[in-house]
């Protein structure tokens, strides 16, 4: 399995490193957001943060560490988003979860979606081994779930891999392309009901086009709300 990502990363333990640490990962969000990977600088980083640039350092020895740090966040709250499943899960239930948390991870964390996407688009120089290894690793394992589904007659037969990259491309565009959907819908930002009304039809897209019927059903991960009855 490839190396995690934050592996080179300086372990902060105690209240306070922990707090600065955040403080800096925050502040590195935002600055490599704005001004990319090229653009941004560990001055800015440490400015954002109001923490002087040598104890950036401490926590961080070089740029690419806290870049790393922040793209290796964005990561592992996306990957907990689908883990764990198990082929005795509700399909439909457990696919619906798994939209709508990716969907408060673009709505709560926009600016590490765009960070990821600027990483994509520029090579990715960062984390190709990551997308090459455990990614791919993590889509396997999580597809062999799917398919025992299908060959249970759970849900229809499609290719689990191309599933994942609609709900990641769906998903991750209410961050990335936030400009062009406040536009379009004559916002100056996304609203609650905004936000609430895509998630719901996007959920109600992809049970559709895994072979669901739609019922009305409950979740721990929001309101009550459309999920499916298996229509095969």
């Amino acid at each position: 399995m490839a190396a995690r990502l934050d592996d080179a990363t300086p372990a902060a333990p105690g209240r306070i490193r922990q707090r600065n640490r955040a403080r800096i990962l925050a502040a590195a969000e935002r600055i490599f957001a704005e001004k990319g990977y090229d653009g941004a600088t560990t001055a800015a980083i440490a400015a954002a943060a109001g923490l002087p640039k040598s104890n950036l350092h401490y926590y961080f020895p070089t740029k690419e560490a806290v870049y790393r740090a922040v793209i290796d966040g964005t990561l592992r709250l996306w990957l907990a988003a689908f883990d764990p499943i198990s082929a005795d899960d509700d399909p439909a239930e457990a696919l619906a979860a798994y939209v709508r948390r990716k969907m408060r991870h673009s709505f709560e964390h926009p600016l590490a979606s765009r960070v990821f996407a600027q990483e994509v688009l520029r090579g990715p120089p960062v984390v190709r081994d990551f997308l090459a290894g455990e990614l791919r690793e993590w889509v396997e394992a999580r597809s062999a779930v799917i398919r025992a589904w299908i060959a249970q007659g759970r849900m229809a037969p499609l290719e689990p891999a191309h599933l994942f990259f609609t709900v990641w491309a769906a998903t991750q565009t209410y961050a990335d392309f936030d400009a062009q959907i406040t536009a379009v819908l004559g916002r100056e930002r996304q609203t609650a009901a905004d936000r609430e009304a895509a998630t719901e039809q996007l959920v109600r897209l992809v049970l559709r086009g895994c072979g669901f019927a739609l019922r009305r059903i409950g979740g721990s991960d929001g309101p009550e709300t459309m999920a499916t009855d298996n229509d095969l």
